[in-house]
């Protein structure tokens, strides 16, 4: 299981398996070396293979991690204002976790997955962050939606004594620009598909409720 830092930023393009590792980020960097290792394994002979990628993740249990996750569906719920990181206005890729644990079962079994890289099932139809608060806040029955992003700056300043914001202080390129990613290969040759997104934020809106 992988994310796919490895690729560096979008550039106006949409991210597939076949895009060459360019990442500027010292965690990208990282990520990149590990999948050429683990591919290079199971060309030797040494390991059977086969990765999946993700996106950026939502969902059950997606915690304070998530862009889509603790800063957002609770502030939903009581009708205070959600905050999120970079512009709310790109098209951003969120996957949904549900949908990334079918996906590994599916290439822990499948004959064609190994050897290969593999995004975990996206709904194709890509919105923006504001869209997708937009409709958390509906799902919860508040009349308006609140919404506000973190500043870059501000988001330095807390990462100073909050470990888990100063790891994203890295890769906040990832919400300045369009960031999406296709995952066609896996729907088209395997046969396995995203939940819709309204569907899994309102499932996940779901499990916030019972917390």
């Amino acid at each position: 299981m992988e994310n796919v830092y490895m690729y560096g930023r979008p550039a106006g393009r949409t991210l597939t398996e076949d895009r060459t590792y360019d990442a500027h980020t010292t965690k990208g960097q990282l990520r990149g070396r590990m999948a050429r290792e683990l591919l290079a394994a199971h060309t030797a002979g040494r390991v059977e293979v086969a990765i999946g990628r993700a996106s950026d993740y939502f969902g059950p249990r997606g915690g304070a991690q998530s862009n889509l996750g603790d800063r957002v569906f609770p502030a939903a719920l009581h009708g205070k204002t959600a905050t999120v990181l970079g512009d709310p206005d790109q098209p951003h890729t969120y996957t949904s976790i549900p949908d990334i644990g079918e996906a590994l079962a599916v290439l822990g079994e499948h004959t064609d997955a190994p050897g290969q890289v593999w995004h975990v099932p996206n709904d194709p139809d890509t919105r923006s962050i504001r869209q997708l608060v937009e409709i958390v806040y509906q799902y919860a029955g508040q009349p308006r939606t609140k919404l506000r992003a973190m500043p870059p700056l501000m988001l330095r300043a807390l990462g100073i004594i909050n470990p888990t914001l100063r790891e994203l202080t890295e890769m906040q390129y990832q919400f300045e620009k369009p960031f999406i990613v296709d995952s066609s290969k896996i729907a088209n040759k395997l046969g396995i598909h995203a939940t819709p997104i309204t569907e899994a934020l309102k499932a996940t809106l779901a499990t916030y409720r019972q917390v």
